[in-house]
C-alpha cells in the first residue's frame, strides 16, 4: 500500500505528542522518519516508531529536554541534549553550526547525553537548504566488527556531508561505515529473509546470511580496514570530542530497555559565501556535476550517478505519488497509533501501482 506525506507525517507526528513531546519537537521526529522513507532508507524511517514509542514509555528518552547550548569560541558550541530524542537534539545542534557559521564563516558543534538520530543526512540536508556545506556524524552501539575482529566492538557509526548546487540537487553522501545500515538486517529479519554475503558475522564470528544470526553476531565494515578506521574517526569526533560514551559503554538499543545511552554527534557547517559568492559556489557545482555526468558509463550502467542522486529521485517521486509501505511496516504502525491512542489513516492508504 502506498500512503500521502501528509498523512504519514500527521500520524507519525501525532503519535510523539500524545507520547509526552511539544508539538514542534514532534513534527521534528515526524519530519526526520518520514524524510527516510522518502528517501527510500526504510532502515531509519517510520519502521523505528514502535521502538522510539517504548523508549519513551519507559522514560528512556526525555519527552521535554532541557537542552543547553553552550558557546566554546565564535565558531564553536557544545550541546547537552538532556537525554532528549536524536532528531529534537541533533536539530537544535545542526542550527546552532549553522548560527555559528553565519557570523563566524565555520561553526563546529559537539552534542552529548543524545540518542538514535536517525538518517545523518537529515541534518546535512537542513543546512544545505539554507547554503551550507555540512557534515554530520554520530557514534552508536557496537554492533560493527572492528578489522580483524570477530565480534562487535564499534558501532555501524553513520556520517553524512553535503554541498549545495545550482541547477543540479544538492550532492549528499549518507553512509554508514558498515557494509550496510544494521537497520537494514533488522528489516531483512523482520521480513524473515536472507542477506547477501558479506554484510556480516554470526556469533561464532563466521560469515553468515541468516539475518538473525548476524543480529547476533557483527556487521562488517566497509572496504575492510578503510570502513574500520572512518568508524573509529567517527567515534573520535562525536563521542570522544563531546565527552559521552564510547563503544562497550553503549547499550543496545532494542534489547537494552533499562540504560540510557549518551550518544554523542558532530556537526559541522561552511558559510561558502565567506570563500566566494554563492552564486559563484553553486555555478561551479554544477560545472563540476556536468563534467562528472558527461564521463561515459561503463558496461552495465546507464550514467553516472553523484551522491544522493538516486535518493533525491525517489523523493521527488513519492512526494508526488505517496510512500509505500510494506505489510509489515503497516502492521507495526496500526499498532503503534493503537497503543498511542492516535488511529492510523486508513482512508489514506492506496495500492501501489
Amino acid at each position: 500500500m502506498r500512503i500521502g506525506l501528509e498523512d504519514l507525517r500527521s500520524f507519525t507526528a501525532d503519535v510523539f505528542a500524545t507520547l509526552g513531546l511539544a508539538a514542534e519537537d514532534a513534527g521534528i521526529v515526524a519530519d526526520c522518519l518520514v524524510g527516510a522513507d522518502l528517501r527510500g532508507v526504510y532502515s531509519h524511517g517510520v519502521i523505528r516508531i514502535p521502538i522510539y514509542a517504548e523508549r519513551l514509555r519507559r522514560g528512556l528518552f526525555n519527552a521535554t529536554p532541557n537542552i543547553e547550548v553552550t558557546r566554546l569560541s565564535a565558531s564553536a558550541a557544545r550541546v547537552d541534549g538532556d537525554n532528549g530524542m536524536g532528531a529534537v537534539v541533533g536539530t537544535r545542534a545542526i542550527d546552532e553550526a549553522m548560527a555559528l557559521a553565519q557570523s563566524a564563516g565555520i561553526g563546529v558543534v559537539s552534542a552529548v547525553h543524545s540518542n538514535h538520530y536517525g538518517i545523518a543526512s537529515y541534518y546535512t540536508q537542513r543546512a544545505v537548504e539554507r547554503g551550507y556545506i555540512a557534515i554530520s556524524c554520530s557514534n552508536a552501539p557496537p554492533t560493527t566488527a572492528p578489522f580483524g575482529g570477530g565480534a562487535p566492538f564499534i558501532g555501524t557509526n553513520p556520517f553524512a556531508i553535503a554541498a549545495p548546487a545550482g541547477a543540479h540537487p544538492a550532492l549528499v553522501l549518507d553512509m554508514s561505515s558498515s557494509v550496510v545500515a544494521r537497520g537494514k538486517i533488522i528489516a531483512a529479519a523482520q521480513a524473515n529473509e536472507p542477506i547477501p554475503e558479506g554484510w556480516a558475522l554470526d556469533k561464532h564470528g563466521r560469515p553468515t546470511t541468516d539475518a538473525a544470526a548476524a543480529l547476533e553476531g557483527a556487521v562488517l565494515t566497509f572496504g575492510g580496514p578503510k570502513g574500520s578506521g572512518i568508524a573509529v574517526f567517527v567515534e573520535i569526533l562525536a563521542a570522544v570530542l563531546a565527552g559521552a560514551n564510547i563503544t562497550h559503554q553503549l547499550p543496545d538499543f532494542y534489547r537494552n530497555l533499562t540504560d540510557v545511552p549518551n550518544l554523542g554527534q558532530f556537526f559541522l557547517a561552511i558559510d561558502v559565501a565567506r570563500f566566494m559568492p554563492a552564486e559563484s559556489f553553486r555555478a561551479k557545482m554544477d560545472e563540476l556535476v556536468e563534467s562528472l555526468k558527461a564521463c561515459p558509463p561503463a558496461a552495465g550502467h546507464d550514467e553516472v550517478l553523484m551522491p544522493g542522486e538516486i535518493e533525491a529521485r525517489l523523493e521527488a517521486e513519492r512526494v508526488r505519488d505517496g510512500i509505500p509501505l510494506s505489510a509489515e511496516i503497516l502492521a507495526s504502525l496500526r499498532e503503534a497509533g493503537a497503543q498511542a491512542g492516535v488511529p492510523f489513516p486508513e482512508e489514506a492508504l492506496q495500492p501501489v501501482g
